[in-house]
């Protein structure tokens, strides 16, 4: 029921993996025109040059459940590696209890203040002539805090079923 559920959860981040993943192809082909038009023609746009930083920026923060998901986020394993199965789920869902989540509220609820101000005032570029967008910039905190809470929960559910199914080496059971 546990997995079921963790499967459930997933999917959401799937979809914006599946889509954000494009921002890295656009991200490329806009900054290479952004050089072309600098040093071929002459030519420099400050909207085209935020265009890239916001593109960044999403990728980044957007993409990090997806990277929870696929387990793509670096670990440090001093003990991680030599432990068993049930070891690693304990390892795993403490980081995510003690952590993950903890921090994701913390950075969620710090931020909201600054994004809810600037979507009161639909805040405007951050430099002249830029995309005057940055409430869209800003909207990016919270979003990531929630996929990132979102896959770290999904994956909570996993240990505690990884840690409460029986191992046939354990000594317990089937």
């Amino acid at each position: 029921m546990l997995d079921r559920l963790a499967d459930r959860l997933d999917l959401v981040n799937r979809a914006v993996g599946a889509t954000v993943r494009w921002l890295a192809l656009f991200m490329v082909l806009l900054q290479f025109a952004v050089v072309v038009l600098r040093y071929v023609y002459g030519i420099s746009f400050i909207f085209l040059n935020e265009g890239v930083l916001y593109m960044h920026s999403a990728l980044f923060m957007l993409g990090a459940g997806y990277t929870l998901l696929v387990d793509g986020h670096v670990r440090v394993d001093i003990f991680y590696a030599r432990a068993a199965r049930r070891g690693r789920a304990a390892i795993d869902a403490g980081g995510a209890v003690l952590f993950l989540l903890p921090s994701m509220a913390i950075l969620a609820w710090w931020s909201w203040p600054s994004v809810r101000n600037a979507w009161a005032v639909m805040e405007g570029a951050i430099s002249v002539g830029g995309i005057p967008a940055s409430f869209l910039l800003k909207s990016l905190i919270p979003a990531f805090c929630l996929l990132l809470a979102l896959q770290g929960l999904a994956c909570l559910l996993r240990d505690i079923a990884r840690f409460a199914a029986p191992s046939p080496n354990d000594g317990t059971p089937a």
